[in-house]
């Protein structure tokens, strides 16, 4: 296996004629998915320099910040995986070292290449988990197929936050221009203030998608990326449990290309978005950040461990999952970059390497 160098961080490639898929060594983030006919990667690279997660040190890196999200913040990019937290650990855990949405996204990962398939394999010691990711992608196709596998090493049952942490960037995305879908249904405004100030929300408010309750009145359609000079927020949505499975989509009419995942609704019921339009000042945001997430999983709000396992339910569908004593969990998922000429409505993933949109 030879390893590559993307952005000051060791990595792994993996490709075809068609895409590029990079994956970090330090927190398995998949950090590109690169078409190269339209010379886009729809995901997010930060504004600011990216270093291993090992290396972070807060005297010698102050431009990260001094908390419990700074070690993430100083390697994050693209696609990272939340587990065994989604959101702040509690005082207790930050004291004791486990960092904004868990182990997952700072541990060394083991990369592999087979063919067409890198897998990825990392231990998270606080959690007693073990992780693979295999991630597949045939000659010619623009579809790329995920089999991620939970290992429970401990004599407990767990219960656990599992978020894919998926976030779309410029230059794919742009101001009052990108468009998106997705199989949602009910859905809340982050109950808290997420954006001192700059919410563009009602906190708490809930809705039905795509039209959520602006705080100044009004509503404002989720299927348009804002053009707010500065602003916010965090909504979460319930992925329509009617379909089996669940989508969502990011259309370019820069570059003509429609972006997004397909998974099982049984398998992440939720979906949290987040928009961060510009209004973080505080280092390393600097002001200077435009961000979506289109994060899935089995936990609709980012929160501690022990708000996440009060709250329970949210529209009578559970907030975590169970990770039994000695046992593995396994779920699928695609992600895929397909021309498209105008914005689809729907994506359905007919497995392997096809993705059909209508």
């Amino acid at each position: 296996m030879a390893e590559t160098t993307y952005r000051n961080r060791r990595a792994v490639q993996l490709d075809n004629s068609l895409l590029r898929i990079t994956v970090l060594v330090e927190g398995g983030h998949v950090a590109e998915i690169f078409d190269r006919q339209a010379g886009v990667n729809p995901l997010w690279t930060p504004p600011w320099p990216s270093i291993e997660p090992s290396l972070y040190d807060p005297d010698r890196h102050p431009e990260y910040g001094r908390n419990a999200e700074s070690r993430l913040l100083a390697g994050i990019m693209g696609h990272n995986l939340c587990m065994d937290i989604f959101g702040p650990p509690s005082e207790e855990e930050a004291a004791a070292g486990l960092p904004v949405h868990g182990e997952a996204s700072v541990v060394p990962y083991r990369l592999e290449l087979r063919e067409a398939e890198l897998i990825a394999q990392a231990e998270l010691p606080e959690a007693r988990l073990r992780l693979e990711r295999r991630i597949r992608l045939e000659p010619g196709s623009r579809v790329a197929e995920f089999t991620e596998t939970v290992e429970n090493v401990s004599a407990a049952d767990r219960p656990i936050a599992w978020t894919q942490h998926v976030t779309l960037g410029p230059p794919f995305l742009e101001k009052g221009r990108t468009l998106f879908r997705a199989s949602a249904t009910r859905s809340r405004v982050f109950e808290g203030e997420f954006a001192p100030g700059k919410d563009r929300f009602q906190p708490g408010a809930e809705f039905d998608w795509p039209w959520a309750p602006a705080r100044d009145g009004g509503r404002e359609d989720l299927r348009v990326y804002t053009d707010a000079p500065s602003s916010g927020a965090f909504t979460t949505h319930l992925m329509d449990p009617a379909r089996e499975q669940a989508f969502f989509l990011a259309w370019s009419p820069a570059a003509r290309v429609a972006f997004g995942y397909v998974w099982k609704q049984a398998d992440f019921p939720w979906m949290g978005i987040w928009e961060e339009n510009h209004c973080r000042l505080s280092p390393p945001w600097n002001g200077r950040t435009l961000t979506r997430g289109m994060e899935f999983g089995v936990s609709p709000m980012p929160e501690t461990r022990r708000r996440m396992l009060a709250r329970g339910t949210m529209f009578g569908v559970p907030c975590y999952r169970w990770v039994p004593a000695r046992s593995k969990v396994c779920v699928q998922y695609c992600a895929f970059l397909l021309p498209a000429a105008e914005v689809p409505e729907q994506a359905v993933w007919e497995g392997g390497a096809k993705v059909r949109l209508g």
